[in-house]
């Protein structure tokens, strides 16, 4: 399989790293085009055995599947200035937030498209990617596919395309929310007169243990709560108070901002 991916970016590049590291594919058959001609070279000393081409400079595009990792504000330019024609034997695979199927098959030109939205910890192969597809897909096309996601970490099909906008908003911008209350509970430590790096590793760890909590335990989360929140306690008083000011309800609003904003950049 010969893969090219447009837009050799953070996530174009952390999908290629993947796909070598588990040996999806030789360096030979992997094309990276980024559209910053200044990076070109340092692309290349990163992967030294693949071809590396400039957006301005590409004429022609031999690949199986070509992966469209640019920017969402950036597509209708790029598909409008494309200097190659996709082939028709080509598959598409868009990790683009917000545009649709329909509005990628038409700016290209190209019906064989499938959309796919992964996460930041792709960048260490434990992300998570929602994806689906155009018909006219075949079922080991699809398998193809997701085995190639799931180098990244792991992946889940949906049929309905519309619910790729929430997976967006929940898993996709998922990261910076945790990274949002992380840093909020490490400047509450500081305020309270813990050392700035002695306040992240406490909170840091705190994370990692309660994550692993979470996945080793049949609990509930209502109940991991309860075990930690013991009644008149110091949890009890900090639960209290962000019940107090919606704290929950102020997070549930930012996430459907998300998912409004990604059907936006459909628009």
């Amino acid at each position: 399989m010969k893969i090219a991916v447009l837009g050799a970016g953070n996530m174009g590049l952390s999908f290629s790293k993947s796909f070598l590291k588990y040996e999806l594919i030789k360096p030979q058959n992997l094309h990276l085009i980024t559209r910053n001609q200044s990076k070109t070279e340092k692309i290349k000393s990163i992967f030294p055995d693949s071809e590396i081409s400039s957006f301005e400079e590409l004429k022609d595009l031999e690949a199986d599947l070509i992966i469209i990792a640019v920017k969402p504000q950036d597509f209708a330019f790029v598909a409008q200035n494309l200097n190659f024609r996709i082939s028709e034997k080509s598959l598409v695979l868009s990790i683009m937030a917000g545009i649709s199927i329909e509005n990628i098959q038409t700016l290209l030109n190209h019906k064989f498209v499938v959309r796919a939205m992964p996460n930041a910890p792709t960048l260490l192969g434990m992300g998570i990617t929602g994806y689906t597809a155009a018909e006219g897909i075949s079922f080991n096309q699809l398998i193809n596919i997701e085995r190639l996601l799931n180098s990244t970490g792991r992946s889940v099909y949906l049929e309905d395309e519309s619910l790729l906008d929430a997976v967006t908003a929940l898993s996709g911008s998922g990261p910076a929310y945790f990274y949002y209350i992380i840093d909020a509970m490490i400047k509450a430590g500081t305020e309270m007169g813990i050392d700035e790096n002695l306040s992240k590793l406490f909170v840091k760890q705190t994370m990692l243990g309660a994550y692993h909590l979470i996945n080793n335990s049949d609990k509930s989360l209502e109940e991991l709560i309860k075990d930690v929140a013991s009644k008149g306690g110091t949890t009890e008083a900090a639960l209290k108070t962000f019940e107090e000011n919606q704290l929950k309800s102020i997070l549930q609003q930012g996430i459907l901002a998300a998912e409004n904003r990604a059907r936006e950049l459909n628009s």
